[in-house]
């Protein structure tokens, strides 16, 4: 049987490629962003709780009750935003499923979506498989600043969605206060929706303060924003995150989300919403993952790496520069082969794959792994 495949430039992610490779080098796996210490003890009980309780059927399609109205409760809490849990709060199956959805509810062939690159891999192809048109701006410098003037130039009548992503993966920036005021007059006398991807938003350092499109009024009125219970709570495997939206854009969500997935885990649903209650189970995540930044950044202090330290997420941009010209793609394959450390090259995110040298290495791990690490790396 012949067919044309609708995403025929979409291959094997890089994150399962340089996994498999670590896994076949028996390498440190510093490239896949997961965790690799244990949740809290507590929110396993109370998933435990609930399973012993039965919560073992359907949930309600947006979400158990108490756990939108404890998103809802978090989000006044940080942002000073009321969101509605009976309309304006659904829980996904994990922060992906919140955008791939939200992409098929409003993109149509031949809209444009903008896209800041280096972006996470999800993004594009999911606008593709809707036939909506990629526009990338590629972030500038080793700062991975946004040219907003470049922006005002490539937004138009077309432009039904723009992606962001604060704290940005792969590069470990935020956008600063400035620039989402910067947005916000951008898009005002738009009709773009703006997708807000805040899975990083409690993993933040020195001080700084998360500026979630929540916190502006005139980015809220046109925002979903999508976030990840795995990132934050240390349990990745759980594919469990959830996005908001004002009533009127979660209707259109909804419509495709009854359909693509219904509903999501019921007994962790329970567990986490009892969980989320008690706000200093993510106020202290900040110091949590900075503490690891600091331990990994200062054990590699002697190598040939260069760098700015993260400003969030839990992943440390590294430059090679000063060690090698080989492209970022075959050096990362090549420390896990020869060096058995596994990471990832940035190229593959970026527009046109500009490669400028540098890796990304995740240090959400314990102290040990970060130690291994750390000793390959100051010997390269």
């Amino acid at each position: 049987m012949q067919h044309t495949s609708k995403l025929p430039n979409v291959g094997t992610t890089i994150f399962t490629v340089m996994s498999q490779l670590a896994a076949k080098e028996n390498a440190i796996n510093l490239s896949q962003g997961f965790p690799n210490f244990p949740s809290d003890p507590k929110l396993i009980e109370m998933v435990q709780q609930a399973l012993r309780e039965n919560y073992n059927q359907y949930a309600p399609m947006p979400g158990a009750m108490i756990l939108r109205e404890a998103i809802a409760e978090k989000m006044e809490h940080l942002y000073q935003k009321n969101y509605n849990p009976a309309t304006e709060i659904v829980v996904t199956a994990g922060a992906t499923q919140a955008i791939f959805t939200i992409v098929s509810a409003f993109v149509r062939p031949t809209d444009e979506v903008i896209i800041f690159t280096p972006a996470y891999d999800c993004y594009a192809p999911a606008v593709e498989a809707h036939g909506g048109k990629v526009v990338p701006i590629q972030l500038k410098g080793k700062e991975f600043a946004v040219d907003w003037n470049e922006v005002r130039a490539k937004i138009n009548d077309k432009t039904k969605l723009m992606i962001i992503n604060t704290p940005h993966n792969p590069s470990g920036t935020v956008l600063s206060k400035a620039d989402m005021l910067e947005l916000s007059s951008i898009l005002e006398n738009t009709n773009t929706i703006l997708l807000s991807d805040e899975v990083y938003e409690h993993i933040i350092f020195d001080g700084a303060q998360h500026q979630s499109a929540a916190l502006f009024p005139k980015l809220a009125e046109r925002a979903f924003i999508t976030a990840s219970f795995g990132k934050t709570f240390h349990n990745t495997g759980w594919k469990m995150g959830y996005c908001v939206a004002p009533k009127e854009l979660m209707d259109e969500f909804k419509k495709v989300h009854q359909f693509n997935v219904f509903s999501v885990n019921h007994p962790m649903q329970i567990g986490i919403g009892k969980y989320l209650k008690n706000p200093a189970h993510y106020e202290a995540l900040p110091s949590f993952f900075q503490r690891k930044r600091d331990y990994f950044l200062n054990a590699i202090k002697d190598s040939r790496f260069t760098w700015k330290p993260s400003q969030g997420t839990y992943f440390q941009v590294l430059s090679y520069e000063d060690i090698t010209d080989e492209l970022d793609t075959e050096f990362a394959k090549r420390l896990t082969r020869e060096h058995k450390i596994a990471s990832i090259p940035l190229s593959v995110f970026n527009t046109n794959k500009e490669d400028h040298k540098l890796l990304r290495f995740c240090f959400a791990k314990t102290e040990e792994t970060l130690q291994q690490a750390a000793k390959i790396l100051n010997q390269i």
